[in-house]
């Protein structure tokens, strides 16, 4: 169960990281803005704990759920504000709920991981220690 809940989490950051590529790269990129700027600035963070992350360090999983509540916020801002322009390739308003979906999904998936994985090196450590 903790392998699972690690890889849901993982795939959910990973799913996170390609679109915010894909979303300000490509598929609707901020209209004022030099090419690349935004890009650059919602997904370079986004590359710090991948190294963590992907070694499975639960305190790595804790601390991302920290960092990704301002893609959260932006997923429900954006929600918010283009409620009425409907779902479309171009419209940022599907973008912004699959950003609050993975950002949630990472939260709860992460969460868990994390604490099932302290668990699991507590129970390992008070054997030992017989």
């Amino acid at each position: 169960m903790t392998r699972l809940l690690g890889a849901l989490a993982l795939g959910a950051y990973l799913l996170l990281l390609a679109l915010s590529v894909l979303w300000e790269g490509w598929l609707a990129p901020a209209p004022y803005a030099p090419p690349g700027f935004w890009l650059t600035l919602k997904a370079g963070p986004l590359l710090f704990p991948l190294f963590g992350l992907l070694r499975g360090r639960p305190y790595t999983y804790v601390w991302t759920g920290l960092l990704l509540l301002p893609y959260f916020m932006e997923g429900v801002v954006l929600a918010y504000l283009r409620a009425g322009d409907g779902f479309s390739r171009t419209s940022v308003l599907s973008y912004a709920w699959l950003e609050i979906f993975l950002c949630l999904a990472f939260f709860g998936c992460g969460a868990f991981y994390a604490r099932r994985r302290a668990a699991e090196n507590n129970h390992r450590l008070s054997n030992s220690a017989r």
